[in-house]
């Protein structure tokens, strides 16, 4: 299958081809994208940016993990303008596009896993 969100190569690598470590840093993964989900709705709604920054930056590194480098460039981008408390109109085009891509790439781990 071809994999448009993850690079299952990366994970692969990552893994060191234990499908059991494989499956459970996708676990960790899909726990994780639900909190960040929730997290970054509420900061924003409470405009609490810099600790919005925070959290992109955390979440930049689970999603740098699933080799999902052009959510990390965006997410990267979001920590330091959230950070700054930069172009704040632009915060919910970034949580929205991390939950469309995140959805989208745990779909596509499911099949990868299924694929085992």
């Amino acid at each position: 299958m071809d994999y448009k969100y993850i690079k299952t190569e990366y994970l692969e690598m990552v893994a060191g081809g234990d499908s059991d470590l494989l499956k459970e840093l996708i676990g960790l993964f899909r726990d994780q994208v639900s909190e960040f989900n929730s997290e970054m709705k509420g900061l924003l709604e409470e405009q609490k940016y810099k600790a919005l920054g925070n959290l992109a930056h955390k979440a930049k590194s689970s999603v740098a993990i699933m080799g999902m480098d052009s959510l990390a460039n965006m997410l990267k981008t979001f920590e330091s303008q959230a950070t700054e408390e930069k172009n704040s109109h632009l915060y919910e085009s970034y949580i929205q596009r991390f939950e469309n891509d995140t959805k989208y790439a745990l779909e596509e781990l499911d099949s990868l896993i299924k694929n085992l």
